[in-house]
């Protein structure tokens, strides 16, 4: 069964990509997908103070773990995102419509005050159900 978006007309519409909330049947695997950051392969931090470049390393780095896996962005039915700057919102929603294919997964995302790294503005971690 493919993720199935469900919408509440007694919820308000998301203000971003994602879904007020996602069924899927759990058949398959579960992958928990730890936060990711702008973190490359390097080591180096991709996009110092620019929220859309770290914003794209960080889902390139969520589609790298959940290609290894086995699946896709679209088998992520899940998502946390912390941010230093709730300011960079409409960006960083923008950047997710090119990595998440609707539906979109179902979302919380909240503005903490650091990370374990100076230069990180933004963190996801996600949950897929792959496919058997």
């Amino acid at each position: 069964m493919p993720r199935q978006q469900i919408i509440s007309p007694r919820i308000g519409k998301p203000s971003g990509h994602f879904s007020q909330a996602n069924a899927i049947e759990a058949r398959g695997r579960i992958v928990f997908v730890s936060g990711m950051t702008s973190k490359a392969a390097d080591g180096s931090v991709v996009g110092v103070g620019d929220i859309e470049a770290q914003t794209r390393q960080m889902c390139e780095n969520v589609k790298a773990a959940v290609e290894a896996a086995g699946g896709t962005m679209a088998d992520i039915c899940r998502v946390d995102v912390y941010v230093k700057d709730m300011g960079g919102f409409d960006i960083i929603h923008r950047v997710r419509r090119e990595y998440f294919p609707d539906p979109p997964p179902a979302s919380t995302m909240v503005a903490i005050s650091g990370f374990t790294h100076p230069d990180y503005l933004i963190e996801m971690n996600a949950i897929a159900v792959i496919p058997d």
